[in-house]
Parts: C-alpha cells; sequence; structure tokens
C-alpha cells in the first residue's frame, strides 16, 4: 500500500471515529458509511493529483 494510499485510509478511518463519537452515525453503520468516505476522499485526492500533473505539462 502506497504512502496515499495509506492517509487516505487513515484519514477516512479518522472522519468516521469522530461520526461514530459525536453521534452522526452508528456503529452498525461503520462498514457502509466507510466505504462512501473512503471513496470520496480517494477520489479527491486522485483527481487533485491528475489535474496538478495536467496543469505541469501546460
Amino acid at each position: 500500500m502506497g504512502s496515499v494510499d495509506e492517509q487516505i485510509l487513515k484519514t477516512a478511518k479518522e472522519i468516521v471515529v469522530k461520526f461514530i463519537e459525536t453521534g452522526r452515525i452508528s456503529p452498525t453503520g461503520f462498514n457502509e458509511t466507510f466505504k462512501s468516505i473512503y471513496k470520496g476522499i480517494e477520489e479527491a485526492v486522485k483527481n487533485t493529483d491528475t489535474i496538478t500533473e495536467e496543469e505541469e505539462k501546460k
């Protein structure tokens, strides 16, 4: 697992834990919520990398 993937995983975990602590989601909803948050973070990070690479080529 690459460094970026590890950071995405840690960030998603921290967000879900905070949501559980604040009562926004229940622990039973962890699986579905985690997947959704992870994919959202991953898309944001990886799309940013793509945009940055395209801008550098110009």
